[in-house]
């Protein structure tokens, strides 16, 4: 066959649909449009998003960026096929993890990859990146959508997040000033939100359960599925009150045992009341249905608690008003004790 004969290759016939991807951007502009806010400029499409920071009423501004993922909960998506609430999952991993310095979202921008483009799929997904920044009050201002034939199967994806936010100097919250006897206040989680669903997934498959299977006024499936709660407007409305907020904790990965020694300084240590707040009915079926001993489940799940606030015990009664006004449910859950190690540590009690 002479040269000239030879079918003419194209970036379609390597499994890469720029046509779809142009669709893509088209279904999704709407939606990206509803979050913008003050300090956007230009709009989606360009090389990079702008931001005018001098828009904003800060002295001495900080920036504080994150970054995160929706780890396997992706499969959990797969499996429901319903994917309209991951990207709120993915919004806030990212911008609870930097709420807890004080600092207020910005602007946010997404990553998916997948193996073949199906707009209508990550259209989904994208809406609901664009629903938890309205929730969080950042701006989706850029994103990057990667088809990658041959390093993703056909159907999967996977997605990235960047939060970009400020801080006023002054005013970010360290942990530094977390004294012996503070207050712990622990807000109530969604469900797991977006950690241990590998661990899930193996409760699943060995107790060969039918996602569909009632639970309460729902089903396992959508419990498992319920979005991470998105802390930032609470957290900030309560950083504005007068209550005094020496350290605030995101409970992701390593659960309850690891995150909250996050924060706490040398010489410190904390004691949590298991007994304080109940354990939501999902964590109690995890753990029967896995058999997980009680250090598994508070090292790998947040148990009901999805963040902590760290108060003077002067101030834990207000704190947890405040809280409840922002419509957050949240329990006395512990105290900071002295420690002669510089290591901090957790002991618990029933």
């Amino acid at each position: 066959m002479s040269d000239e004969n030879k079918k003419s290759l194209s970036y379609k016939d390597a499994g890469v649909d720029i046509d779809a991807g142009n669709e893509l951007v088209e279904k999704i502009k709407p939606a990206i449009k509803t979050t913008n806010r003050e300090g956007v400029m230009g709009s989606i499409g360009g090389f990079g998003g702008l931001f005018d920071l001098s828009k904003l009423n800060y002295k001495s501004p900080v920036l504080v960026s994150g970054t995160d993922g929706v780890g396997t909960k992706l499969k959990l998506a797969e499996m429901m096929n319903d994917h309209s609430t991951i990207g709120i999952d993915l919004v806030a991993m990212c911008v609870n993890d930097i709420v807890v310095l004080g600092a207020e979202p910005l602007f946010f921008l997404d990553y998916y990859a997948c193996g073949q483009l199906n707009t209508d799929e990550a259209a989904s997904v994208i809406q609901g990146i664009a629903n938890g920044c309205r929730q969080s009050g950042c701006a989706l201002i850029g994103g990057e959508t990667a088809e990658m034939p041959g390093m993703y199967a056909k159907g999967d994806y996977d997605l990235a997040g960047f939060v970009v936010g400020v801080v006023e100097k002054d005013n970010a919250i360290t942990g530094e000033n977390i004294e012996e006897d503070d207050v712990i206040i622990g807000l109530a989680s969604s469900g797991p939100h977006s950690n241990g669903y590998s661990l899930i997934r193996k409760v699943l498959e060995v107790s060969n359960t039918n996602l569909n299977s009632p639970m309460g006024d729902s089903t396992i499936g959508e419990k498992l599925l319920q979005p991470t709660q998105i802390y930032v407007k609470p957290i900030l409305e309560l950083i504005d009150s007068a209550v005094e907020v020496n350290g605030i904790a995101h409970i992701t990965g390593g659960g309850l045992l690891e995150n909250i020694t996050r924060v706490i300084p040398d010489g410190l240590a904390i004691t949590l009341n298991l007994s304080s707040w109940q354990m939501p009915e999902i964590f109690n079926w995890l753990q029967e249905k896995g058999n997980l001993s009680q250090t598994e489940m508070l090292r790998t799940f947040n148990c009901g608690i999805g963040m902590v606030v760290i108060t003077k015990k002067s101030d834990s009664e207000e704190c947890m008003k405040q809280l409840h006004l922002s419509g957050i449910d949240c329990w006395e859950i512990g105290f900071v004790r002295s420690h002669e190690s510089n290591t901090a540590e957790v002991e618990l009690r029933d």
